[in-house]
């Protein structure tokens, strides 16, 4: 019978292990994949960009390069002047007749009138000359003039240039709450004829008025709008302005209000756009 020399001694045998420890190689090229992935995603816009320039027409593609025309603010009076005009900034309504500065906005690159014909322009840097032009109109020392322009607000919008004219509480456009044109609605007019004739845009005529109370039954607010719509129409084609231009013209009645009181005289008010396209 054999027994075990450990057995024997009373002890148990010492086993050592050695563990083998083994080092991280690091990455194995992972960066060429992240670049790979970004080159597959700019190539996929890339080609999606020429798919959908070639789905566009020529006049759609004209209307994106004007979207992106850049224009400036050129300020002629530091902030807080006497000037006839407000601030002129991209996208902000422009008051004629403000006393906040005297701004005028107007293209980065205007062409010399000698150089090109500015009739043929529809982009939105002609509508930014257009309302440079009703500004530098309105520096005048015509004290009829001057009177006349502090009704007046301009702003370019995506539909294009849009000029809003409206009443005060001592001048109102139309005389005797009717249709007749009041002198000042003359002067308006006669200015916007002779700068709506530097381009070939369509135009669009809308007539606002102001509610009345109650008690008033014989308002006939959708009547009195679209009549005075026509009498602007009228005023334009006597001044000048292409009829054939003239494209659309509505009567909004009292619904759609210029300031909270749906009675005050500010809601009595034309819109003119110089539309972008057409």
């Amino acid at each position: 019978m054999g027994v075990d020399m450990a057995d024997r001694d009373g002890q148990r045998p010492i086993v050592i292990k050695r563990k083998r420890v083994v080092a991280p190689d690091g990455h194995h090229g992972g960066h060429w994949k992240v670049a790979f992935a970004d080159f597959a995603t700019a190539m996929m816009a890339f080609f999606l960009m020429l798919w959908l320039l070639g789905m566009t027409t020529d006049d759609q593609r004209a209307g994106l390069a004007d979207y992106f025309t850049p224009t400036v603010s050129v300020l002629r009076t530091p902030a807080g002047g006497d000037g006839l005009l407000g601030d002129g900034s991209p996208g902000v309504e422009t008051r004629m007749g403000g006393s906040e500065g005297d701004a005028v906005r107007k293209p980065l690159d205007t062409p010399d009138a000698d150089a090109t014909d500015r009739r043929l322009t529809m982009t939105r840097g002609a509508l930014a000359a257009i309302e440079g032009a009703l500004h530098a109109a309105a520096q005048t020392d015509d004290p009829e003039v001057r009177r006349a322009v502090r009704q007046m607000i301009t702003r370019i919008t995506d539909q294009g240039l849009t000029v809003e004219l409206y009443d005060l509480e001592d001048s109102p456009l139309f005389l005797n709450g009717g249709t007749e044109a009041s002198e000042v609605l003359m002067q308006l007019s006669t200015m916007l004829a002779d700068a709506f004739g530097d381009v070939l845009n369509s135009v669009a005529i809308d007539a606002h008025v102001r509610a009345h109370a109650v008690v008033e039954r014989d308002a006939r607010v959708w009547d009195l709008s679209t009549a005075r719509a026509l009498a602007m129409r009228e005023l334009l084609v006597d001044r000048g302005l292409d009829e054939r231009r003239l494209k659309r013209l509505t009567g909004h009645g009292d619904r759609i209000a210029a300031e909270g009181n749906p009675i005050a005289v500010r809601n009595n008010r034309i819109v003119l756009t110089l539309q972008r396209q057409g």
